[in-house]
């Protein structure tokens, strides 16, 4: 461990203890296990995806905060997101390809009862004998092997297919579940070590997307999002549309009464990136 990782660490942990006391919200992908023990000493929430976990994140899941206040949409943004999630496991697409995807990612949620009427994210309830209606939870989301039954019907979507085939009987397959968590601790640390250096972009957009839409949940509170490693999720993929999603974060979050801090060893690694996305 060379002296730049012993003082970026060093650093970081020291802002996660000044903003724990301050009671400011904090958010941190952690893909080298690094902040494990703050977490455990300042009673914050570890969440561990890997082989060995039983905490479940769904990528499908759409939640009442991921549309940005007063406006409408959640099925749309949703799959904006979507369609830079799966460019990290299909490859970069074609225009043609996008629309393919997009079409049956539609399919899926629209099997589940949800389309871009806003109002079928919205079920009733009984609570205390009033009927309600309430934003519907991950069970009532599609999941990866909904999607993978959907490109199973037709020629067309074969490879989409077969490269999912790791997520739903292979290796990765714990990435297909409902979401098993409820967050509600104002500090969370999201453990992606087990993912390995081939697989940890998935993990990192997952829980990246899973904190931006809590960091939206309320403005008036103070709130961080620490995102150790970035540039593996965004360097190493040049995925523009994860990309854009990160550089939103870093662009936006000032609004949110929130900060983001990108955290590396060699800053040329930010500096690779391709001039838009520098923050």
């Amino acid at each position: 461990m060379g002296q730049a990782e012993l003082g970026k660490s060093f650093y970081t942990k020291l802002l996660i203890l000044r903003n724990r006391l301050l009671g400011i919200e904090q958010y941190i992908i952690d893909p080298e296990r690094e902040y494990i023990n703050i977490c455990e000493n300042l009673g914050g929430t570890l969440l561990k995806i890997g082989p060995t976990s039983n905490t479940y994140i769904n990528v499908f899941d759409i939640r009442k905060e991921s549309v940005e206040e007063a406006n409408q949409g959640y099925l749309a943004t949703k799959i904006g997101k979507l369609i830079g999630f799966f460019n990290l496991i299909f490859g970069e697409m074609n225009e043609e390809e996008k629309a393919i995807l997009e079409e049956k990612l539609i399919e899926c949620y629209k099997e589940k009862g949800i389309t871009f009427d806003d109002k079928s994210l919205f079920k009733e309830k009984i609570i205390n004998g009033q009927r309600e209606a309430i934003f519907k939870e991950s069970k009532d989301m599609p999941i990866l092997e909904d999607l993978y039954n959907v490109l199973g019907r037709t020629e067309e979507t074969r490879l989409f297919k077969i490269k999912l085939i790791p997520f739903i009987k292979g290796s990765l397959k714990f990435l297909n579940n409902y979401t098993s968590v409820e967050i509600n601790n104002k500090l969370i640390v999201a453990d992606i070590y087990e993912l390995g250096e081939e697989n940890i972009k998935y993990g990192m957009f997952i829980f990246i997307e899973c904190f931006w839409d809590l960091i939206k949940a309320n403005r008036k509170s103070k709130k961080a999002i620490y995102l150790d490693e970035i540039w593996r999720l965004i360097g190493v993929t040049s995925n523009k549309y994860v990309a854009s999603f990160i550089y939103k974060i870093f662009k936006t979050i000032r609004k949110y009464g929130g900060s983001a801090v990108a955290i590396t060893q060699d800053v040329s690694d930010l500096f690779s990136l391709e001039h838009r996305y520098l923050w």
